[in-house]
């Protein structure tokens, strides 16, 4: 199964997504800013889907967002953007980059799982 690539400055919230995503029998890459995210991108294997935060130091996600667009292999990935932001025009900020769909924090398992399996089916 290709891994779910998550993107989070915050190590709580990787920790969690990861062990809810773990549970699933999901594997999954993590990188704690969006800039090292760019990095790690060159050396991953195919992904299934990425998550990543809007608010981040640097770079924030609607930028990784159409930062990754530019790269033909991620041109079509499912990219769902988490965040505690519910703002309208962050969100169409996020969708004009290129992201998929959008997560308002907490997200619980199942929630997620839905999400996932309905951007990026297995």
């Amino acid at each position: 199964m290709k891994p779910v690539f998550l993107v989070d400055d915050s190590p709580t919230i990787l920790a969690s997504m990861e062990s809810m995503l773990s549970r699933s029998g999901q594997p999954v890459e993590k990188a704690a800013t969006a800039e090292e995210a760019l990095v790690k991108l060159k050396s991953m294997p195919a992904l299934r889907a990425m998550i990543t935060d809007y608010h981040m130091p640097g770079m924030n996600g609607a930028a990784l967002v159409r930062e990754m667009r530019k790269i033909p292999a991620y041109r079509f990935l499912p990219i769902l953007v988490l965040t505690t932001e519910s703002e309208q025009a962050k969100r169409d900020e996020a969708r004009a980059a290129g992201a998929t769909g959008w997560l308002v924090k907490p997200v619980d398992s199942d929630k997620l799982m839905q999400v996932l399996r309905q951007v990026a089916p297995a």
